[in-house]
Order: structure tokens, then sequence, then C-alpha cells
């Protein structure tokens, strides 16, 4: 019989014989010019060369099979569950594995298997999940490169959440042009939480002096990223921040400071309950009386009024073309505002946080000055 003769019988032959008679069987089996009788007999005998003891035998058919569509799913899922070598055919290059199949091979498969998945030609929104989910960082880094994997945005998350602290998916994520801006922040902060626990930085700084270095730095991110990302992601930025805790009076007052009026507005459309048309009306043209009566709805003490408001004003005034003022020179009229008045006696640390931010803002005035004069 056929199946005797090629299997049974062929069982007895050296490895090397074995692997070209099932190479033979796997092309005999999705050759659609051959006959449903001799196609039939080809899958019969391909799945009893499941069980060859070797390997290569098994390697030799999912070589062929894992390039056509007409191949017998049925053999095709056996060998995706296969050792490594054999089943690294099948995961690389079969269009016969559903989503289902993929998912349950990221789980259980060795990490080599799931570098193959990442790497296929088409990565959809479930298999990327399940790579984000528990897909080793050398997975998630090769799914970030592969332009053909869709990833959603609540992956992109679980990846900076999960994996941010490795170097090369950082990399990666960086470099990819649809990471949403709230992931962004997550990497500052995971560079921030890095660069925290390195002994040198430890030893040349000391631990709380390390955290407030990292703190700005990482608030400065943050101010960064606002600038830089579009209308459409600053909400989503926003609610990222608020829900981690990051939205202090610290750092609305800094995004005024720096200008970030629209990033100042949806701060406070997050602390506050107002409308955002509301809020945006009044930033740039309510009076001070309803400044306050805004700032005050939004959590912000009493003493940040007066420098707000202040750089509030000021602002207004640079956008309409009546001042030429920068962050350095905004932030001096916000010192000034709390320099004296009934605030002044207990501002110690409002005072001390808008020298901090004024000094800052005066570097990067004389940094940008060195870089626009001309090379000799």
């Amino acid at each position: 019989m056929y199946i005797e003769k090629d299997t049974f019988v062929g069982g007895c032959e050296p490895v090397a014989a074995r692997v070209v008679r099932a190479a033979q069987l796997a092309r005999q089996c999705i050759d659609q010019l051959q006959s449903d009788h001799a196609r039939a007999h080809a899958d019969a005998a391909l799945t009893l060369l499941l069980d060859d003891p070797s390997p290569k035998v098994r390697m030799s058919i999912a070589d062929v099979l894992s390039t056509s569509v007409h191949s017998p799913l049925h053999i095709v899922t056996a060998l995706a569950a296969d050792q490594p070598e054999v089943a690294g055919y099948i995961l690389a290059r079969s269009r016969l594995l559903s989503d289902a199949d993929l998912i349950d091979r990221v789980a259980y498969s060795a990490p080599s298997m799931q570098v193959l998945i990442a790497a296929r030609p088409h990565v959809s929104f479930a298999v990327a999940a399940a790579i984000a989910e528990v897909g080793n960082n050398e997975a998630v880094a090769e799914m970030l490169f592969n332009s053909c994997a869709r990833i959603a945005p609540v992956s992109f998350r679980r990846i900076s959440e999960r994996c941010g602290h490795d170097a090369v998916v950082r990399e990666a994520l960086l470099a990819h042009p649809h990471l949403p801006a709230e992931c962004r922040h997550l990497l500052a902060v995971k560079v921030g939480e890095v660069l925290q626990s390195l002994p040198l930085v430890k030893l040349l700084l000391g631990q709380r002096r390390a955290d407030k270095v990292v703190g700005d730095a990482t608030a400065r991110a943050s101010m960064q990223l606002a600038e830089n990302c579009s209308q459409e992601e600053l909400p989503a930025l926003v609610e990222h921040l608020r829900l981690r805790g990051e939205i202090t009076t610290s750092f609305v007052i800094r995004a005024v400071a720096g200008g970030r009026i629209d990033f100042f507005a949806s701060l406070l459309g997050a602390l506050s309950d107002l409308d955002d048309r509301r809020i945006c009306a009044i930033i740039s043209g309510g009076r001070p009386a309803a400044l306050a009566a805004l700032l005050r709805s939004s959590g912000l003490s009493d003493a940040t009024h007066a420098p707000l408001i202040v750089a509030i004003e000021a602002w207004r005034a640079v956008a309409a073309g009546r001042k030429r003022m920068g962050a350095a020179e905004i932030s001096a009229l916000m010192c000034e505002a709390v320099g004296g008045g009934r605030f002044a006696a207990a501002n110690d640390d409002l005072a001390a946080l808008l020298r901090s931010i004024h000094l800052e803002f005066m570097r990067e005035t004389a940094g940008d000055r060195l870089k626009a004069i001309p090379a000799a």
C-alpha cells in the first residue's frame, strides 16, 4: 500500500533519505495539480510522519507546508506546537494559523518563537496585545520595529509599563510613529527611575538630591511632550498625568511660566468641573476676579493666584503683540508677584519654586542665545 511503502518501510531508511521522502510527500500534498486521491494519501502519510523520531524529517515537512495556503490545517497546527526548530518555520511563515493559534504559541512557546511571531508579515491587534502582555523584551522590540504590526494604544501603554526599563525597547518605542504621548511620558519616568537606581548617582548626589533632580527633569520632559503632542492627544496626556497624581501645584505653575497655555487650560479642565470652552474663555479674556475664581475652583491655593494671574496677563499681551517677552521675563514677574504683600511671610516654598523656575528659564535663554551666535 502507498502509506506502507512511503512511511512504514521508509522508517527503516537513513534520516537523510526520510527527509527527502517527507519533503516529496509535503509537496505532493499541496500540489493542486495532483488528484484528490493522491493528495489524500500524502496527507495521511504526513500525519504518520509527525511521529518520526528525527526532528529533521519534521523540519522538512514544516519548511514546505509553511509556504502554502493549501496545507492540511491539522498538520500545520501540530507542527506549530513542535519543538522550536520545527515550529519556527510554521510560526514565521504560515498564513493558516489563526490569531487564537498565534496567541496560544505566544503564551506557551519559547522566547525565540515569540520573536518569530512578532516578525511575521502580518501581526494583528490581538496578537500584538498578547506579545505586549507576555512577550519577552526581544520579541516586543521586534514587533515594534515590524512596520506590518498593528499595535493599539493600550498595547503601547502596556509595553511601556512592562518593558520601559529596557534600553532596546525604549529605543524602539520612541522610534515608532504612532506612540501615544502618555507612553512617551511613561518612558521619561522609566528613564528617571533607572537613573535614580544607579549607585554612582546616589553616591554623587545623595538620595534626596537625586530624587529632586530626576523629578525636575521629568517635569521638564512632560512640558516638552505637551508642547510637541497634537491637540487630539493632549486630553489623553492630561488624564494620564492626573491618574498618576502628577498634576501638582508646582507642575501647573511651571506650565504657565513656560507659556504652555493650552496645556494649562487642559490641566485646569482635569482639576475642575468646568467646561473646556468656559475655561479657555476665562484664560483668554477673563478679568482677574474671574481668573482667581477659576484657579480656586481647580483647587489651587490663594497663594498661587497672584503669580499665575500676572503670568496669564503677560502671555495675553505677548499673544496680542503688545509686549515682547519670553519665559525668563515672565517668570521674573511671577517672582516679583510673591515678593511682597500678605503672602510674603508664609510663601517661602512658593518663592523658592518660582526662583528655581526663573533661573532654569534664564539658563535656557542664555543657551539659546549662544546657539544663535554664528561660528567665527
